[in-house]
């Protein structure tokens, strides 16, 4: 066993909007710890390089990848799983577009994906294409191309904005 994993470090956060406090392993990352420790496997271990956005994690506000950031790191913070942005609505109608569209195959890419799309539209503005394919270019999908996922995030942005005028 490493030095970081011996190594224990005392934090205190919000998760989902619930407090935890925790002794982490120093050397243990985000997702590790929010699948393991907390049970919330919405979002995936996959590359552990932070390429392909699987990990996709809200903390304080800023889309972060879970594999990359250390748990020890996050006294004090905020963090919002897809689980959580789940239950609290705000991302209802990017999960029903995402169905409506076909904008999900296998689904692994989606909580990522999710997380990645409302920051993006969290600011409400409508971005464009572009600005939407940049915003979500570190987010891979193997299964669906990323037509369906661009079309669904700039509806959602555009009905959000009709919504915000009304």
């Amino acid at each position: 066993m490493t030095q970081a994993f011996r190594d224990r470090v005392d934090v205190s956060l919000t998760v989902n909007g619930e407090p935890v406090e925790a002794r982490v392993p120093a050397g243990q990352h985000l997702i590790d710890f929010l699948r393991i420790e907390l049970g919330l496997t919405g979002a995936h271990a996959s590359c552990e390089h932070g390429v392909c956005g699987a990990c996709t994690i809200r903390v304080d506000g800023q889309a972060v990848r879970g594999c990359l950031t250390l748990a020890a790191q996050l006294d004090g913070a905020e963090v919002w799983t897809v689980e959580g942005l789940t239950d609290q609505g705000s991302i209802s109608d990017l999960q029903d577009a995402f169905v409506l569209r076909n904008a999900l195959q296998c689904g692994f890419c989606t909580p990522g994906m999710l997380v990645a799309a409302e920051e993006l539209l969290s600011g409400g503005a409508v971005p464009t294409r572009a600005e939407i394919r940049e915003h979500l270019s570190g987010n891979y999908c193997r299964c669906t191309g990323y037509e369906a996922i661009v079309d669904v995030v700039e509806n959602v942005a555009k009905a959000r904005a009709g919504k915000a005028q009304a």
